[in-house]
């Protein structure tokens, strides 16, 4: 079972639920058929938690000068000092809507249980002798789908909302309105101390029976069939519930009276044909025993070896990213949660997280993904624009740290972590905009017009020079490390330079001549990647500030990762020293995103063997839950998507990697995949790529849709390709 993953009993905790989702709404999926439970998400469900005050970015442009004179003159803690004076304010938390719960009469026997999930149609099943649920999140028609067959003579039907660190004062009233074999149930819930709340529909349809109302809920009795449309809404003030109850009745015009697997199964149709074509782009087969392809995943976790495991987690990874992508991209946890305690907001962090989690969507062929990623960037351009200006006194755009999907302000930031600092952000957020421009072989027009706001910034903020007449960026911060000699807001980051070098030079291939040749120009001035004494590229170029090696983040290394800048094929010297440095850098809490960062990095610079070594950190150590999604921490601690979202990523570009004029294959494949694979990965020079490998062969198929001439790079040397549009090319040893 490469393409789905199933386990033998129920999930006790929410982390083990099986998950589905569209990219807008999510369910976690336990799998009790005595309490059959649906939790409910939405990417729109995060709580109010700040004044309207407290959410504008610091208002500090008129003593930025001052800030700036300070650190260029040596007093290295003025950055602590850059604030206007308030605590530090998380974003609004992601949380849980509620449960759709269908509990059967006391007493029932128990039978075996299987649960699975098919990834190919995002379809949840229990099975408990003859009773059968199926759950889906329909990605054509925006509703979750549960479909429950036998579901036995007498069961409890409700939503309900007391999850786990449900707010004491989260107002929450139900209502019910039945008539022969439909029922509307309503949830309610307002926020504590907001007008803001959420609404929760469920439609349900039944073949037959009775169906009485209850005071929590409804009971039907003798229904050989039960189909639930669910859906949530946040809103301010009232909404309308007919509306919206319409609606969902709407799905079912036009089947057959009373037929619900005829419903069902259009329903279905509907969302496996967008679901189906997006999952089935990439395929990766490492030629794994069929024995250990059918073990339940619980079981294939204790065999990290195996590449049967390495199979399914790149399978979960890639059907999790889909789901999780829509309407906005993967949060911390995904699209996923069931408990309103959501570690770090369950927000966007796109100082990494988030931007290793989509690492793998033009490679991988899933637009979806990058839509999501572009709406999420071009939905907040105007806050973003208030973030130059307030904190900056600058034109153009600076990205926050920390986003609830909902506001681009930067108002995250504290002493320790001052990341109203951090200027690379929006660089790093439009670099896979300009991936996937690059392998559709055309302009994205918004991007174009972020990137040009993005140098109006850089042209306002870049003024400052040092003794050696370039630019100097100041104030500069590494995410989420300070300097030896230093405190965390300092001078000349080289996160920071590079991110500026590169949307400078980005900007410019875009822009009209005349700005081109000043925005270049600006571009040059910028600082060299300082090498330190150790040889390793700094992560600090600035006189007196020295390297803090162990840290999970490897911000300095963005010239490697995701960059291209820094590589082995044009800058050799600079090559050796990022590895350098790689080799230097600890692990500090082993958080899962920083071996998967450090992984790719490796795999950018050709070190195979770190490239293994990073996989094995995340296979050796307890990071996935029984639903395959993973954890932030070893030990199955702090439910995040980082891992089950990033792997896919780390194996495609330890396989395959392409810029605009380069093919590399095989550069550096993991010991534990000496065979394999590897179908559908798409180029960022307009090819998709067909990779077959074993000990000492390898086979690639190329598919260009448009003509192309580029530096082939394999494990037997270097050659010029010349790729024609629509003709297949064989390369291999």
């Amino acid at each position: 079972m490469i393409h789905g993953t199933w386990e033998p009993a129920p999930a006790i905790r929410w982390e083990d639920a099986f998950l589905a989702g569209n990219g807008r709404h999510g369910a976690l999926v336990p799998g009790d058929p005595g309490d059959d439970r649906v939790i409910v998400t939405h990417h729109t469900l995060v709580r109010p938690n700040n004044p309207p005050a407290d959410t504008a970015p610091p208002r500090l442009a008129a003593v930025l000068p001052a800030l700036q004179d300070a650190l260029l003159a040596g007093d290295t803690t003025a950055a602590e000092r850059f604030t206007d004076g308030r605590p530090l304010r998380w974003v609004q938390p992601f949380h849980p809507g509620f449960a759709t719960r269908i509990r059967r009469e006391p007493g029932a026997p128990d039978q075996p249980v299987r649960r699975s999930v098919d990834f190919t149609t995002g379809v949840i099943t229990g099975q408990s002798g003859e009773r059968r649920s199926e759950v889906f999140v329909s990605r054509a028609d925006d509703v979750v789908v549960q479909y429950v067959t036998a579901p036995g003579p007498d069961v409890e039907i409700d939503l309900d909302h007391r999850l786990p660190g449900v707010p004491t004062g989260l107002g929450a009233g139900h209502g019910v309105a039945t008539a022969r074999r439909e029922t509307v149930l309503t949830l309610r819930a307002r926020y504590p101390d907001s007008p803001l709340g959420y609404t929760g529909l469920t439609l349900l349809l039944t073949d037959a029976g009775r169906t009485t109302v209850t005071a929590s809920g409804i009971r039907v009795e003798g229904a050989g069939r039960l189909l639930l449309l669910t859906r949530v809404r946040r809103h301010e003030g009232g909404i309308d519930t007919n509306r919206e109850t319409r609606a969902l009745r709407a799905l079912a015009e036009g089947a057959p009276p009373g037929d619900l697997d005829a419903l069902h199964a259009r329903l279905l149709s509907r969302h496996t044909a967008l679901h189906g074509a997006a999952y089935r782009r990439v395929t990766l087969d490492l030629g794994a025993d069929d024995a250990e392809r059918a073990l339940p995943g619980s079981t294939l976790l204790r065999r990290p070896g195996s590449p049967a495991l390495l199979e399914r987690l790149f399978a979960a990874g890639r059907y999790h990213l889909l789901s999780s992508s829509g309407a906005l991209p993967p949060r911390l946890t995904g699209l996923w949660t069931g408990d309103w305690d959501t570690a770090w907001s369950g927000a966007f962090t796109t100082n990494a997280n988030l931007n290793l989690q989509t690492a793998s969507a033009v490679a991988a062929d899933l637009p979806e993904v990058t839509q999501a990623h572009a709406d999420l960037v071009h939905g907040q351009s105007d806050d973003w624009r208030d973030n130059a200006r307030v904190i900056f006194g600058a034109r153009g755009i600076v990205a926050p740290s920390h986003t609830d999907g909902a506001s681009g302000h930067t108002y995250h930031f504290s002493r320790e972590y001052p990341l109203h600092l951090w200027t690379a952000g929006a660089d790093w957020l439009l670099k896979p905009l300009l991936d996937d421009d690059e392998a559709n072989g055309r302009q994205d027009p918004r991007t174009t017009a972020a990137l040009a706001e993005l140098a109006l910034f850089y042209e306002d903020f870049l003024r400052r020079t040092g003794p050696d007449g370039r630019i100097v960026v100041v104030p500069s911060y590494s995410p989420e490390n300070r300097p030896r000699g230093g405190s965390w807001g300092t001078v000349n980051a080289t996160m920071d330079i590079a991110a500026a070098r590169h949307a400078l030079r980005a900007a410019a291939d875009r822009a009209p001549a005349e700005d081109a040749g000043r925005l270049r120009a600006l571009a040059d001035r910028l600082p060299e990647y300082r090498i330190n004494d150790e040889g390793a590229v700094a992560e600090w170029a600035w006189p007196g500030l020295g390297d803090r090696y162990d840290h999970r983040h490897l911000s300095h290394l963005y010239p490697v990762w995701p960059l291209d800048e820094i590589n082995p094929y044009d800058t050799p010297a600079l090559a050796e020293a990022a590895r350098r440095a790689l080799e230097l850098r600890g692990s500090e809490n082993d958080s899962a995103h920083g071996h998967l960062h450090h992984g790719l990095i490796a795999a950018r610079l050709r070190e195979a063997a770190r490239t293994e070594e990073a996989l094995a950190r995340v296979l050796t150590g307890d990071y996935f839950h029984d639903s395959l999604m993973s954890t932030h921490y070893p030990g199955r601690d702090v439910y995040n998507a980082d891992a089950a979202h990033a792997l896919p990523a780390l194996l495609i570009e330890a396989l395959v990697q392409s810029t605009p004029g380069r093919l590399v294959l095989l550069p550096a494949p993991p010991v534990r995949c000496p065979r394999g694979r590897l179908t559908g990965v798409r180029t960022r020079f307009g090819a998709r790529v067909d990779l077959t490998w074993s000990p000492g062969e390898y086979h690639a198929v190329l598919h260009p849709d448009r003509d192309a001439e580029i530096d082939l790079r394999t494990p037997a040397g270097a050659a010029r390709l010349l790729l024609r549009a629509g003709e297949e090319r064989t390369v291999g040893s």
